[in-house]
């Protein structure tokens, strides 16, 4: 999973509503261009996510390929879980703070962008764009995960990384364990970005809470947390004749608790009372506060 705004126009963050259009930033920054008529270009940053979420899905792709499949055909457990989640958790918390994570906010994540732009840190506009370039960099970093690990990667038990609900667990159930997991993210983006330091530790927060979603939950529904993680290797999966790992699931849950959350954060925020309430904050903040 992943949370962050970006350079793009000036606006403040939930609370009375705001004349100017919201501002970007899953994974980490709140950040605005200085000058409200020279914004930075969205090409630029588009690029930037699909970069960083190509990384983060070979990172993905490296790991399952060596915790569950040293030997090139079986291992893993509970134990490899943990060290795939430390390993993501560590990558996800650099990537955003990277040059590159503090040009786009390093979402890397669907769910985190629309969770953004619903609390009203976001452009409405550069959704899109920034959804289809997730998606797009888990295509290309799986696809590069299997180029530089060779065939292994498609066998059973690495399948692209594609994630799989264990023993007992229903699409119904991934779902809402999907949702949950983002809805609580969404509040805690939320909590983060209302406060200078809170802006300041949002990447290890959100490094932090990936490694013990993958840890926790990785044994139990998959511990996906973001469509793109999923998307990438569900359709390299298919596409090389696989079972069909699940997707749908994976899509649906996130994007619904990632939703879910900003809305109760907003209304949350309008019974506080008084102006401050629970806004985001009270200025746009540039890329060397976060």
């Amino acid at each position: 999973m992943t949370l962050t705004p970006a350079p793009d126009a000036a606006a403040r963050l939930p609370g009375p509503a705001p004349s100017a259009s919201p501002v970007p930033s899953v994974l980490p920054s709140l950040s605005v261009s200085p000058s409200p008529s020279v914004p930075p270009s969205l090409v630029l940053r588009v690029c930037c996510e699909f970069g960083l979420t190509a990384v983060l899905l070979l990172g993905v792709v490296t790991g399952v390929r060596w915790l569950f499949a040293p030997d090139g055909y079986g291992g893993g457990g509970g134990a490899a879980f943990a060290l795939l989640g430390a390993g993501v958790g560590a990558l996800l918390a650099a990537l955003m703070l990277s040059a590159p994570g503090r040009r786009s906010g390093a979402h890397l994540n669907p769910a985190v962008t629309l969770a953004l732009w619903r609390l009203g840190a976001f452009p409405g506009r550069d959704v899109l764009p920034y959804c289809l370039a997730q998606l797009g960099g888990s295509v290309a970093g799986t696809w590069l995960g299997a180029v530089v690990w060779g065939p292994v990667v498609a066998r059973p038990p690495v399948g692209y990384a594609a994630v799989r609900p264990g023993p007992g667990w229903g699409e119904g159930a991934v779902v809402v364990a999907e949702a949950g997991v983002l809805a609580a993210s969404a509040l805690m983006l939320a909590g983060l970005l209302a406060r200078p330091v809170g802006r300041r530790l949002l990447p290890y927060a959100v490094g932090l809470v990936t490694a013990l979603v993958i840890a926790l939950l990785g044994p139990l529904t998959g511990g996906s947390a973001n469509p793109a993680r999923q998307f990438g290797p569900a359709l390299l999966a298919w596409e090389a004749g696989g079972t069909g790992p699940l997707l749908w699931a994976y899509v649906a849950g996130p994007v619904l608790g990632a939703v879910a959350g900003a809305v109760l954060w907003r209304r949350l925020g309008g019974r506080q009372g008084g102006r401050q309430g629970a806004r985001l904050g009270d200025r746009p903040v540039s890329p060397r506060e976060t």
